[in-house]
């Protein structure tokens, strides 16, 4: 049996390295990678090839930058001849961005059976592109595999048949149960001068909060709020610097005192920043789950989250208005001690592409 497993930007690569793994485990499956090449620069992608003990992709891509329709069909165009070539038995896509969905239309059109990780996850918000992405994949795959009760719940209701559906867990915790000891071993904190615990770290990349004026003028009162209360560490996105730049409003960052602007990191290192933060603000999915894991307490500033078990089990809450001032308020009370310590979800055990990989490999 052949797997082709997709990655395309840097949440893909925390997927599908453990999934990759799970695959060799079995002599009856050949894995194979495929990069897209969505973040094609080494900040974004090459750094995790490295930190993740990933093979060089087996097919590399190289689609170029522009709007996701653009992207959508120079992946289209470039997926079919290695998908001709490779004549896999499945292609195995993670999450919700433009190579999940274009891989696989470009796998379904030729009848390839595919295998969506992270199946069922809905924020109710068709305007990001993400949500899109999501709903177009589920209605496309094989075997649809779910992090959560809730995404189970609902895949049915749209009708997806139920053999269908394995809720087996969430593989972004597969990678942080390996790596938890070699990140914290790091001296990251320490080398930014600060004190675990005593610090805010922020991330932001979403359109809505930073591809226009309006929104970046919110993130520049949220950094200012925070830092009123503790340090601030702000790895900045290519995005969110690029427009920041755009607009004229880089400067008023670059000199607000007691933020600390960090080129994007490697996963290890995040992910020690984000285990020794008193308080997380983001507008990431992944990092909702990744947060409820480690037991820290997260913002997220989105009006929605498709990730509802990151606030009814774990450590998440929702700044819904995307209100600076709300974010402030919240903050306080989080930093006052005054926050929910959250549980682990069920079945994120660090086990989970172990459970794909056994599924998968029942089919002939």
């Amino acid at each position: 049996m052949k797997i082709l497993s997709i990655v395309g930007v840097r949440p893909n690569f925390v997927k599908v390295a453990p999934l990759h793994r799970a695959f060799l485990a079995y002599p009856s499956i050949e894995s194979k990678i495929i990069h897209t090449g969505q973040h094609h620069d080494a900040v974004m992608s090459d750094v995790f090839f490295d930190q993740f003990h990933l093979p060089q992709p087996d097919h590399y891509l190289n689609i170029q930058s522009g709007s996701a329709t653009r992207q959508t069909a120079d992946i289209l165009e470039k997926f079919e001849p290695v998908l001709q070539r490779e004549q896999p038995d499945w292609v195995v896509v993670v999450g919700d961005v433009t190579s999940t969905q274009a891989c696989a239309l470009a796998a379904s059109q030729h009848g390839v059976r595919v295998a969506h990780v992270e199946a069922g996850l809905r924020s109710g918000d068709r305007q990001m592109p993400e949500e899109r992405n999501r709903i177009v994949t589920d209605a496309l795959a094989d075997l649809l595999f779910v992090t959560e009760k809730a995404g189970c719940d609902n895949l049915r209701r749209e009708g997806v048949a139920a053999d269908k559906i394995k809720l087996v867990g969430n593989v972004m915790i597969d990678s942080l149960v390996q790596y938890r000891a070699k990140a914290s071993a790091l001296n990251t904190v320490e080398a930014l001068g600060l004190t675990a615990k005593e610090y805010v770290l922020l991330t932001m990349h979403r359109p809505f909060n930073v591809d226009t004026e309006a929104g970046l003028s919110r993130l520049l009162q949220v950094v200012k709020n925070m830092a009123a209360l503790r340090p601030v560490v702000f790895p900045v996105h290519p995005r969110t610097r690029a427009n920041l730049i755009q607009f004229g409003l880089f400067g008023a960052l670059a000199t607000r005192l007691n933020v600390h602007l960090l080129e994007p990191l490697g996963y290890l290192e995040f992910i020690n920043l984000m285990e020794n933060a008193a308080l997380v603000i983001t507008d990431s999915g992944g990092v909702q789950e990744e947060t409820t894991y480690l037991r820290v307490p997260c913002l997220t500033f989105r009006p929605s989250t498709e990730r509802p078990i990151t606030i009814d089990c774990g450590t998440n809450q929702l700044v819904a208005d995307l209100s600076p001032d709300t974010a402030g308020q919240m903050a306080a009370e989080i930093l006052a001690g005054r926050t929910n310590t959250g549980k682990t979800p069920p079945l994120w055990d660090g086990k989970t592409a172990e459970r794909i990989a056994h599924i998968i490999s029942q089919f002939s």
